[in-house]
């Protein structure tokens, strides 16, 4: 029986009943790790982390499972798809630590300005808009007012060595505060930009750009922001995508791989042996990877961004020296 490695404490469990699941099914089998990926056609780095409870493994990759060892399909992604769930959630409570720690930083960024009200002391029942009267932006607490006091305010010449028209200004003085606390409110608790906040300028750069729709879940970049990462880490690969284009050099076969829900292509190598390498170039853009342990017969590149997929050309490079690129 395979040695597995200790499974991450802090795995929800459901999904660590899946991974030691894939466990049992491949010991059942007695291939190796490396032999199960020359099999399913999922690199032998990645069943490393599915088997180790390192990263969720995509649908894709447990049906190839599951025909390669025999093992019936429907209870494997009846599995998959509860640990996805569970997945997901564990994703979501840490997109909310982080948005809590964007939120805070961006409250300490906007502290450097002078201290910021407190949006939540605001009670409509307890403030009053009191022209003229000092006050962050020209509001004051509604304290116990006498009618003397009142009919004070009122007189003519407003405030204690006040005129009209200074009474005005510090009266549109407050209204401008108020509405500048309010935007700020709606920026920091409403899921705006912090950078926004704080006066950053400028358009997004193409790269950090958000898609202009929704992505599915699990898929974690789109375009731009795909190149240079691994597409099975970043949900691209499995059931959405495809190969775009091949071609054979030697015994071993390399491919275009593409997917549209990304927008991302990537250069795969099957078939291959140790030194061999891959490569994948969309106009000035070239990606890279090589087989490196013995034994492997898989290697793909990272992504690269491409408006289709016929932009992309995947090479072998073969340790032997014998190269070859798809049409």
């Amino acid at each position: 029986m395979a040695r597995w490695r200790a499974l991450p404490g802090e795995l929800d469990p459901q999904v660590r009943e899946f991974a030691e699941q894939l466990r049992r099914v491949v010991d059942r089998t007695g291939l190796s790790v490396a032999a199960v990926a020359d099999r399913t056609g999922y690199s032998k780095t990645s069943w490393e982390r599915y088997l180790n409870g390192r990263l969720l493994a995509p649908k894709g990759a447990i049906v190839a499972l599951a025909e390669v060892t025999g093992t019936p399909p429907i209870h494997l992604t009846t599995m998959w798809e509860l640990a996805e769930r569970a997945w997901s959630r564990s994703e979501s409570r840490h997109d909310r630590t982080m948005e809590a720690v964007r939120i805070s930083q961006a409250r300490a960024a906007l502290g450097e300005f002078g201290p910021a009200p407190d949006v939540r002391e605001f009670d409509a029942g307890r403030m009053a808009l009191t022209p003229g009267v000092a006050g962050p932006a020209g509001v004051s607490p509604t304290m116990p007012v006498s009618r003397e006091t009142r009919e004070t305010r009122g007189s003519a010449g407003g405030a204690p060595g006040g005129s009209g028209p200074r009474r005005t200004t510090l009266f549109l003085a407050g209204v401008v505060g108020v509405v500048t606390i309010v935007v700020g409110a709606f920026l920091l608790t409403d899921g705006g930009d912090p950078r926004q906040a704080v006066g950053t300028t400028g358009s997004p750069s193409p790269s950090s750009a958000a898609p202009s729709t929704a992505l599915p879940s699990g898929v974690l970049c789109a375009g731009a922001d795909c190149t240079g990462r691994d597409a099975e880490e970043m949900g691209c690969s499995g059931d959405l995508v495809t190969t775009a284009r091949s071609a054979t050099v030697g015994t071993t076969l390399v491919e275009v791989r593409y997917s549209s829900t990304c927008g991302a292509a990537w250069g795969r190598i099957t078939r291959a042996a140790q030194g061999d390498g891959v490569r994948v170039t969309v106009g000035p853009v070239r990606q890279t990877g090589a087989v490196t342990v013995a034994g492997d017969t898989i290697a793909y590149t990272p992504m690269v961004a491409v408006k289709s997929a016929a932009d992309a050309t995947a090479c072998a490079v073969l340790a032997s020296g014998e190269q070859g690129c798809t049409p």
